[in-house]
């Protein structure tokens, strides 16, 4: 009953994103909203709106480990597990000026929530700051849409499809409908999600936090899994890295501080996502930057690296959770020899780029 329980809210929940998205984006078409807005706003957010129902319903349940642990471990599973797969299928290039802009603002992001976090609490107070950060970052990305060039708009608009302008009032309350029926799948499916994650916790004997880190992270994450790849083999890539950086910054700011609102106390942290987590989730974040701009593109062996990255979180994470002999082996190998031979490569690849450049500069000038 456990796994039918937690099967069945974790497809409620897709289906209710794709409702919530189709709905939501010829609405907002319909009143002349552009695609590139679209996109990054109505088609990113509405990925993650799993993850907004899930984290809701846990904090309401009191359930706050579940909560931000569903927030983190998504972050990091889009980032590591979603690109580098995209980047697998095929290297990513980094061409929409927008993109690069959003890669700082999710490191910003990343930085201000483990700050409002590290006293081991997100409040009501915090909540409302995260929530207004949305708020500006969304409104920023209609003024900066007027300044994108057509050739980018063009392929936010090939991405999500013509869409065209409901017919009157009659068109306009279909989307409406399909916007409704998109929230009502939510809503039982995250309950129903929630109640199979607890449930499973107890049954394997490891806490919530693990199963929100992994497990629930993971479900929840499916839209941009399907929209990223999607975008990948139709040869949109950099939509893939957009909708993944759009959806992390939605994650931080809009669903950890809803969640914080309506959870009474705010929301609590515990000391593994202050020590251990939340710094990966930042680390993972600053990581887009040199890779970026190595070239504006995610090679295939950046690719598989981030997908190594995160089955060796994982690993870690289960290791943890179970208490096993080999975590302090595991652990000084990763500290010790992966971690500092993986910086010293991205230096040297990043000083090889920006010396490529400078010497292209040169002979051009």
């Amino acid at each position: 009953m456990t796994i039918l329980l937690f099967a069945l809210g974790l497809v409620l929940l897709v289906g209710g994103a794709e409702l919530l998205v189709r709905g939501s984006s010829r609405l907002a078409a319909a009143f002349g909203v552009s695609p590139l807005v679209i996109g990054l706003t109505v088609v990113a957010y509405g990925t993650s709106t799993p993850e907004l129902a899930v984290s809701v319903s846990a904090g309401l349940e009191g359930r706050a480990a579940l909560a931000v642990g569903n927030v983190v471990g998504s972050n990091v599973f889009n980032v590591l597990a979603i690109l580098g797969a995209c980047a697998l299928l095929a290297p990513l290039r980094v061409e929409a000026q927008v993109v690069r802009r959003e890669v700082p603002i999710m490191i910003a992001a990343s930085l201000l929530a483990a700050g409002l976090g590290y006293d081991g609490r997100i409040s009501a107070l915090d909540g409302v700051l995260l929530v207004a950060g949305i708020v500006a970052y969304s409104f920023s990305s209609i003024v900066q849409s007027r300044r994108e060039s057509a050739a980018v708009q063009a392929e936010y608009a090939l991405e999500y499809g013509p869409v065209a302008a409901p017919a009157g009032r009659t068109g306009a309350w279909a989307q409406l409908g399909w916007i409704a029926a998109g929230l009502a799948l939510l809503v039982v499916g995250s309950r129903w999600l929630v109640g199979g994650a607890v449930a499973a916790a107890q049954w394997l004997g490891v806490s919530e936090l693990v199963i929100g880190l992994t497990i629930v992270s993971v479900g929840t994450s499916l839209p941009e899994v399907a929209t990223s790849i999607l975008a990948t083999l139709r040869g949109e890539r950099d939509i893939a890295i957009g909708n993944v950086v759009g959806s992390n910054l939605y994650n931080l700011l809009a669903i950890l501080g809803v969640a914080s609102l309506v959870t009474p106390g705010g929301l609590e942290v515990a000391p593994s996502i202050r020590n251990f987590d939340g710094p990966v989730m930042i680390a993972v974040a600053v990581a887009c930057l040199p890779l970026f701009a190595t070239g504006n593109r995610l090679a295939r062996w950046e690719g598989a690296l981030f997908l190594g990255y995160y089955v060796a979180y994982t690993v870690y994470l289960v290791l943890d959770a179970v208490g096993h002999d080999a975590l302090p082996a595991y652990s000084a190998i990763m500290l010790e020899f992966v971690l500092p031979l993986t910086a010293i490569t991205l230096v040297v690849v990043v000083v090889r780029e920006l010396r490529a450049r400078r010497a292209g500069g040169t002979a051009g000038g």
